[in-house]
């Protein structure tokens, strides 16, 4: 029993004091050319695989809270496809464009929308007052308390000019 323990432990000695390949030499060296900043959050990035593997045998199902956690870790450093090693670059580019769509998605739904009778009173200024620019239209109406933005207004008058085309 004790024979094999050391056996074992000359084994590991071995592994440990082994000579550095120059894989790991450059990989060392490149590590101290970087910032404090960027290898706690390759570390950030790593231990989050790590906790994702742990939990699973096969291929990782990853979570939506874990993907958000690589995307936001990743956005830290430039150096974050170095660090992936569970997902492919492209697939957290992805998760990454689905995020900022929604975000925009979600934001854009608390947006007021232009009441009929603001719509009306654009579409007399357009065509009646002849106001030719968005800002002056946006300026006319603040001065009544109403507030529209310049591209709202932007917006309408091409649907107005559509409509007036046969």
């Amino acid at each position: 029993m004790l024979s094999k323990f050391l056996g074992w432990l000359k084994e590991r000695i071995k592994h440990w004091t082994k000579t550095a390949s120059s894989v790991q030499i450059i990989g060392i060296l490149s590590d101290l050319t970087r910032s404090q900043t960027d290898l706690v959050i390759e570390n950030a990035l790593l231990r989050q695989e790590l906790i994702i593997l742990k939990r699973q045998f096969k291929r990782p199902q990853l979570t939506n809270p874990e993907r958000f956690r690589l995307v936001f870790l990743s956005y830290f450093t430039k150096f974050w496809k170095q660090a992936l090693h569970i997902v492919q670059p492209e697939t957290l580019l992805r998760w990454h464009q689905n995020l900022f769509r929604i975000y925009w998605r979600r934001k854009s739904k608390g947006r007021l929308k232009v009441e009929s009778e603001t719509i009306v009173l654009i579409q007399k200024m357009t065509n009646e007052i002849l106001l030719s620019r968005a800002e002056r239209i946006c300026g006319e109406l603040l001065k009544l308390g109403i507030e529209v933005s310049k591209r709202s207004i932007q917006i309408l008058r091409a649907l107005f000019d559509s409509e007036s085309c046969p």
